[in-house]
């Protein structure tokens, strides 16, 4: 596969398809950030503050979260079964068409 496709529905639930390239590297809090969409990752990546909180809508396996990431996500108020940190989701090929919402502030 060459290229991945992430649906990002933004908080005024506007989706945006966006396509990058399988190789990219990127994270979804990165490819968030590169797409101009409201996701402040202020932490840098690090799952220490929240700000790249999304809520998984599509039916992937993703890979299980960090003790960092569950334990951040245990401090946010509006954290449910299907939170993730956007910054601890790397895009790849099992990634594909991965459906995600930012997460109300």
């Amino acid at each position: 596969m060459e290229e991945l496709e992430i649906i990002i529905v933004d908080r005024e639930n506007l989706e945006h398809t966006l396509n990058i390239p399988t190789i990219s590297g990127l994270n979804l809090m990165e490819l968030c950030k590169a797409a101009d969409l409201p996701v402040d990752g202020t932490c840098g990546g690090m799952a220490l503050c929240g700000s790249c909180h999304v809520l998984i809508l599509s039916n992937h396996t993703l890979p299980l979260m960090n003790d960092e990431e569950a334990l951040m996500l245990d401090q946010l108020p509006l954290s449910t079964n299907n939170s993730r940190l956007a910054c601890q989701i790397k895009l790849i090929d099992e990634t594909n068409h991965l459906k995600v919402k930012l997460a109300p502030l």
